[in-house]
């Protein structure tokens, strides 16, 4: 837009200045040439003048080309004089022929007049009376160089004007574009904000009447969605929290069966209706005024922190690696995985996979947490056990799908958690050439996000741990 708006400037500025100074330049033209003839005129009659009375008495030759030599010079006009008997007094304008041509005879009849002959240039002929041997002629002689002289500095003089007109529009349009352009990308920003889910995000009015417009209603449009969505996100927890008490009921009806495989069952299954519900209930009460954002690698630490206790009561190693450099004491530094995803939903996700594995393994079995950067720059979590493995090794449980006791829930919650921040959840064989008895290893991947800015230079540093 900016550039366009300068092209256009350019060539309209140029259309303009070309049909005033294309005239202005003939006009200068026209001008200097008028200015020479009238100097050159005024010579013609002072010499005329001058000579008249000379010329009447046959021994004031002498005078008459001293007066004639005085008005040539270098760079002047060349002034001569044509006597009656055709005898030419000063320097000579035809060559070798007669000095009297038909503009000389005319001027002899007692005319004055400018002549331009077919060679260039413009000849001033004055005719002297009184002249004793027949009427005398003075003529000035001017070449083309003198009839337009001063016509070229007028010329660069019209040319520069032009040229700092182009450049002062060129500045006032890029001036005017900068503020255009510069209104319409803050603009876009703040809608890149609100599609962000940024809601707080306001455009400032600014620029001419249609931007203000626009950036008026952006800002009720911004406060309407902020209006919908906080009412949905209220009845939403509020369906979520009315949910709490037929779910209570269904735990407490699960209690009084008697048959313990069955009651184990409904309570597994009421067990995952109210982590959907608390999921709901988390999802409505998080604020959408920033970017969501964790350190995948402290969020894993912690969380492996946090199972560790129970991990050791069923005799089981936890192995836990994470990105770091090592320093000269060779105390292993944390190096942050920032990624896309609320810290209480890595910590949900890995609760749910590490749940699993306490849950569906056999005690003393070992598994690990692996937390990596990929060379296409994304984030990967793995979690790998020794255990049994899936019974479709191609394929983890479907949602609700009971298998040796589960539900499926887990790996649903680890998979939308990696889907929803543009990630990827894969399953498999701890070891790929053993697909049967080999184990389980579940792969989330996280596209990673830029570090933030932070004030005087402080480094950025892993989350405070949530339990």
């Amino acid at each position: 837009m900016r550039r366009s708006l300068l092209l256009l400037t350019a060539a309209t500025t140029a259309l303009v200045l070309t049909a005033l100074l294309v005239p202005l330049t003939l006009l200068t033209r026209s001008h200097a040439a008028d200015r020479a003839t009238a100097e050159a005129t005024a010579r013609a009659q002072w010499v005329a003048h001058a000579l008249g009375p000379v010329l009447a008495t046959t021994d004031e030759r002498e005078t008459a080309e001293q007066t004639v030599e005085s008005v040539n010079g270098e760079g002047l006009p060349s002034t001569s004089l044509i006597l009656g008997d055709g005898r030419v007094i000063g320097p000579r304008t035809t060559g070798h022929g007669s000095a009297v041509t038909d503009p000389v005879r005319l001027a002899r009849t007692g005319r004055a007049f400018t002549y331009e002959p077919g060679s260039g240039g413009r000849l001033v002929l004055v005719p002297v009376q009184g002249a004793k041997d027949g009427t005398a002629v003075v003529q000035v002689t001017l070449s083309e160089r003198q009839l337009y002289a001063g016509t070229l500095a007028s010329w660069l003089v019209l040319a520069g004007i032009g040229v700092g007109l182009v450049l002062l529009g060129l500045l006032l349009a890029d001036r005017l574009g900068a503020r255009l352009v510069g209104a319409t990308r803050r603009l876009a920003r703040t809608a890149d904000r609100l599609a962000a889910g940024d809601l707080t995000a306001r455009a400032e009015p600014e620029g001419p009447p249609e931007l203000r417009l626009i950036a008026g209603e952006l800002n009720r449009l911004a406060a309407r969605i902020d209006e919908l969505l906080t009412a949905e996100r209220e009845n939403a927890a509020d369906l979520a929290h009315r949910l709490r008490t037929p779910v209570a009921a269904l735990r407490l009806d699960a209690e009084t069966l008697r048959d313990p495989d069955e009651a184990h069952r409904i309570a597994a299954d009421v067990s995952a209706l109210e982590r959907s519900v608390d999921d709901v209930i988390r999802k409505a009460r998080r604020p959408l005024r920033e970017a969501p954002r964790a350190d995948l690698a402290a969020v894993a630490r912690e969380r492996t922190a946090f199972w560790a206790p129970l991990a050791e009561d069923q005799n089981r190693t936890v192995h836990t690696d994470t990105p770091g450099s090592e320093a000269p004491d060779p105390v292993r530094v944390p190096v942050p995985v920032p990624v896309p995803v609320p810290a209480d939903e890595l910590a949900a996700a890995l609760d749910a996979l590490i749940g699993n594995v306490l849950d569906h393994t056999p005690h003393g079995t070992d598994f690990s947490l692996t937390v990596r950067r990929t060379p296409d720059g994304r984030a990967e979590l793995t979690v790998a056990d020794e255990g049994p493995g899936f019974p479709d090794p191609g394929a983890a449980p479907d949602r609700g799908t009971s298998g040796a006791g589960s539900t499926g829930l887990g790996l649903d919650i680890a998979r939308r958690t990696a889907e929803e921040a543009g990630g990827t959840f894969t399953t498999g064989p701890t070891d790929p050439d053993s697909p049967s008895g080999s184990g389980a290893r579940v792969t989330l991947a996280f596209p990673l996000t830029p570090p933030r800015a932070h004030p005087e230079g402080t480094p950025s540093g892993p989350p405070a741990p949530t339990c």
